[in-house]
């Protein structure tokens, strides 16, 4: 078997990799499916559109390099996580569209609970705070809103699933219903402490049990891909939420470990080892993986708006054509001229959890123009970065003194750079930046013998360059306070 076949199911597109037995990625598809805002701060994707993306890409991939299923020893699937379906367990077809991670629509339900007492319950269970990000209070929104769901739901027709979830019931032709633990943990319904989905926090928001999907570990032969559809049947041997996945593919392995994931949202996550480290200054206590039986733990920040907001620039405000003119811009002054961009344009997540906040550009004066706009743009990923690196290396005691990272808005240099500066951090940008979809693919490929050990794995991460901190003590802890004070107009 030549290749692992990973599955890489973001926010706005769905990819296919072909990865090698040296962790080389020999070919990629990728396909952007549309985002759907029916009103303000709502965010849906239709499942069915994703499915249909997700296995064009597969295709793709193999045809474009003139292979067959049958040369794949395996897939993995890594997927954004917290993001929603309901689906009819008879005919397949969901019940809604799938309601989004960054979808804000259960604000309300979540002051209610949080009202009537039950957020400690949650947080002590969950590691999570009661937050519309969750997938728990999603499905309570479909079972209440959409007509008949809750019957169907009650009388066990209706299945709930992430995307992971969805993506092995399409493959398998609705044979099989799991999901991972880094997925169930994203839910506010798994309680990270026993691995279970929990009873009492399934009553409080009123989801039967029957929805739920099994949990399994996160390299594990779980099924194979319907002979009818595609001709073969290949193991789907690997799952983990996208963090979570981007984390084991840095090869942060060891207790103090940081990665941080520069996608759509930004995502830092620190290896805590064997036991959780119970968050009390906004951070998730999450499970970072598990597999063949032992369960390690993360402190998470979660920021909605990373690279997006290069994305909002470009598709809203039309002042670039492109990310790399972006960087270009912001390189051609010499500082942000006073001007901030916070980008609550989702609330704002870890570690101030502000879900009323809206998104603002401050600082302003006549000299400002789109070059001022555009390193703020940059700046804020960096700031919004080392409000959860702070708040992290408190909570853990542990003092971050690099910081490996991932994602799409890694390749710029000059982010990197600003970000080393601000968090006064090496920050360290491997060869391959495809580290979610690497991840999947080793979890996977260890499950089935591709690669035998981590070990081996290990030997494949290589260093591409290390940004180290430049800029004085003084200018970095200024430009954060004036950070900080445009953080707080938009919390106000």
């Amino acid at each position: 078997m030549a290749y692992i076949m990973a599955l890489d199911q973001g926010t706005t597109s769905s990819r296919a990799l072909l990865i090698g037995q040296k962790g080389s990625i020999r070919a990629m598809a990728q396909q952007e499916f549309p985002q759907i805002f029916p009103r303000e701060q709502w965010v849906e994707h239709d499942p069915e559109t994703i499915w249909k993306c997700q296995k064009d890409m597969m295709q793709k991939v193999l045809k474009d390099e003139d292979l067959s299923l049958s040369e794949i020893a395996a897939i993995g699937i890594t997927n954004q996580r917290e993001t929603t379906v309901v689906w009819d367990k008879k005919t397949g077809k969901p019940v809604y569209n799938a309601i989004v991670w960054q979808c804000r629509r259960t604000s309300g339900l979540c002051n209610e609970l949080k009202k009537e007492g039950y957020e400690p319950v949650f947080k002590e269970k969950t590691g999570l705070p009661v937050d519309a990000y969750f997938s728990g209070t999603k499905i309570r929104w479909i079972l209440d809103n959409v007509d008949g769901a809750r019957e169907k739901a009650e009388a066990g027709e209706l299945l709930f699933g992430t995307i992971d979830t969805w993506l092995i019931w399409k493959l398998t032709a609705g044979r099989v219903h799991v999901t991972d633990m880094t997925n169930a943990c994203r839910t506010l319904l798994f309680n990270i402490h026993t691995g279970q989905w929990d009873q009492e926090l399934l009553d409080i928001l009123k989801i039967p049990s029957s929805l739920l999907p099994e949990v399994k570990s996160c390299s594990e032969v779980y099924g194979h891909t319907d002979k009818e559809i595609f001709g073969y049947e290949v193991p789907i041997a690997g799952i983990a939420g996208d963090q979570q996945s981007a984390l084991f593919g840095q090869m942060c392995l060891e207790k103090g470990d940081v990665k941080n994931t520069y996608g759509t949202g930004c995502f830092l996550l620190m290896n805590t080892g064997d036991k959780p480290i119970m968050s009390t200054k906004g951070l998730l206590t999450t499970i970072a993986m598990n597999r063949d039986g032992k369960t390690s733990y993360a402190l998470e920040g979660s920021i909605f708006m990373g690279g997006a907001v290069i994305q909002w620039l470009r598709d809203n405000l039309g002042i670039i054509e492109s990310a790399p003119q972006c960087d270009t811009l912001a390189e051609s002054v010499d500082n942000n001229g006073g001007v901030y961009l916070v980008s609550a344009f989702q609330g704002l997540g870890a570690p101030y959890w502000g879900m009323e906040a809206r998104a603002s550009i401050s600082g302003l004066t006549r000299g400002s123009d789109k070059r001022h706009i555009c390193r703020a743009a940059l700046e804020s990923i960096a700031y919004r970065s080392r409000d959860v690196i702070d708040v992290m290396a408190e909570e853990s005691g542990l003092s971050l003194k690099s910081i490996r990272v991932d994602g799409g808005a890694s390749r710029s240099n000059i982010l990197m750079q600003i970000q080393s500066d601000i968090s006064k951090s090496e920050v360290i940008r491997p060869k391959s930046i495809e580290t979610t979809a690497l991840g999947a693919a080793y979890l996977a490929g260890l499950a089935v013998g591709y690669w035998d050990s981590i070990d081996e794995i290990s030997t494949i991460w290589q260093e591409d360059r290390v940004f180290k901190p430049a800029m004085e003590e003084e200018e970095r802890e200024d430009l954060y306070k004036g950070w900080k004070e445009a953080v707080k107009k938009c919390l106000m």
